[in-house]
């Protein structure tokens, strides 16, 4: 098939490999990324931290990209995309392996330096996989690939904290039970160590995993894609442009982005937590992050069945931000009280569940599917027309998401100082700021 953004074609056979090999890395991003939301509130319980504490572990991991991004560019330049994808998996497997110290001493702060080693490596990932994705066929249907990528990415949300979650919170309401009834530091201390040590061999095989699928994808062929090239009404556009700065659309798409990350990183990795401030055991709690990651799936699925035949990228994300809003005032104004029994099936074990779930966590939920199209519209939205500058603006897209490092810090404050709940109007100036992007472009380009 032609790629109208390359200089060079490519067989639809090299195409579609292309596609099943980057799917299977957003699906390495989903699994590792979507452990946070298991591990905010194990974290809180074996470390004996405050709400606001506990999401220094979404800031640990996110704040990578903002801090690696643009120094991850010259890496790929000198590596290739290939091997700089493998030596992002092999970055990763270390930040996990670092898992073992923390584990064992209990303490915060090297969980956390795990978290941005592991970061770092996805950074490098997200670098070279996302600006390929865009590129490698017609912009018009970018958006289609890249829920493609997402349904790979959030299919791996959905299984990674129940996998974890039947590890490190195997019969927690027991473990509740003896830390509620110990008497001394000493007998509390021991219990929360055997707690910490939990999440050892999961991360231990992890990284074992991620070697050796660096090491895999040093023998696999993938199609090189110019990311330099440029069609010469672009080449025409841009002949006086000297600077990045010189695109507005790109700037705004930037900022979009970071907001975006938070809200998505907010609905996804603070909702089990929300569950259990509302008094859901957590064995209904612990599935909630997958309800967000299935909401994602529905949404993406509906992306790729719409774009661009029925739905322009950019309307796809006007309809969107609105929707994110009217969701995220459902989650504020739903009395807490109100839960119902949802039937649900263990994908990991597939046994069949009644989930308690609170209406307002179904908004938090929900918010999944707003947010479905949002991050593969906006890529070739902001990518547009930039033609040389790809890689530098590719960088700074990935920067962006340290959204999702910031933003859920926000709403631990807010928890913390009024309730969960009244926590989620942080996410009303997000959707806000990335409606005011969409109903600023037209097809792509600043109006």
């Amino acid at each position: 098939m032609a790629n109208t953004n390359t200089t060079g074609t490519i067989s639809r056979r090299d195409y579609i490999f292309s596609i099943t090999i980057i799917g299977l890395f957003f699906f390495i991003f989903g699994f590792v990324t979507w452990l946070n939301g298991i591990l905010i509130p194990f974290l809180r319980t074996a470390c004996e931290l405050n709400d606001f504490q506990a999401y220094f572990v979404a800031t640990a991991f996110y704040i990578a990209y903002f801090v690696m991004a643009l120094p991850m560019t010259p890496i790929l330049k000198k590596t290739g995309f290939k091997r700089g994808m493998s030596v992002g998996l092999w970055i990763m497997a270390a930040g996990c392996l670092v898992f073992i110290p923390a584990a064992l001493t209990r303490t915060f702060g090297l969980f956390l330096t795990g978290l941005f080693i592991m970061g770092t490596g996805l950074t490098l990932l997200q670098t070279a996989s996302n600006p390929y994705i865009t590129i490698i066929g017609p912009r018009e249907s970018a958006a289609k690939r890249i829920s493609i990528m997402g349904i790979a990415n959030k299919f791996a949300g959905v299984i990674a904290p129940i996998i974890l979650a039947s590890i490190i919170l195997k019969d927690s309401h027991i473990l509740e039970d003896k830390l509620a009834q110990a008497i001394d530091a000493a007998t509390r201390a021991s219990l929360l160590d055997e707690m910490a040590q939990r999440v050892i061999m999961p991360y231990i095989v992890m990284s074992i995993v991620l070697v050796l699928l660096g090491l895999l994808l040093m023998f696999v062929h993938l199609p090189d894609v110019d990311t330099e090239a440029e069609d010469e009404s672009v080449v025409e556009a841009n002949v006086k442009k000297t600077s990045i700065w010189q695109f507005p659309h790109l700037i705004l798409g930037v900022v979009a982005l970071f907001f975006y990350v938070g809200v998505e990183v907010i609905a996804g990795d603070t909702i089990i937590r929300y569950g259990q401030s509302l008094n859901i055991p957590m064995e209904s709690a612990k599935y909630y992050t997958s309800l967000t990651m299935l909401s994602m799936i529905l949404g993406y699925m509906l992306g790729i069945i719409l774009i661009p035949k029925y739905l322009k990228q950019v309307n796809a994300l006007k309809i969107c931000t609105v929707i994110g809003v009217v969701f995220t005032l459902g989650a504020l104004f739903t009395p807490a009280a109100r839960t119902f029994t949802l039937p649900f099936i263990d994908l990991v074990t597939f046994k069949p569940l009644h989930l308690i779930i609170p209406v307002t966590v179904l908004f938090v939920a929900l918010l999944g599917f707003a947010n479905a199209i949002v991050w593969p519209a906006i890529w070739p939205l902001a990518l547009n027309g930039v033609g040389r500058f790809t890689k530098t603006a590719s960088a700074m897209l990935i920067m962006a998401i340290a959204g999702g490092a910031l933003l859920p810090l926000v709403y631990g404050k807010l928890a913390v100082s009024f309730s969960t709940q009244a926590a989620y109007w942080i996410c009303i100036p997000c959707y806000l700021v990335i409606m005011y992007y969409a109903f600023r472009l037209k097809n792509g380009s600043q109006s």
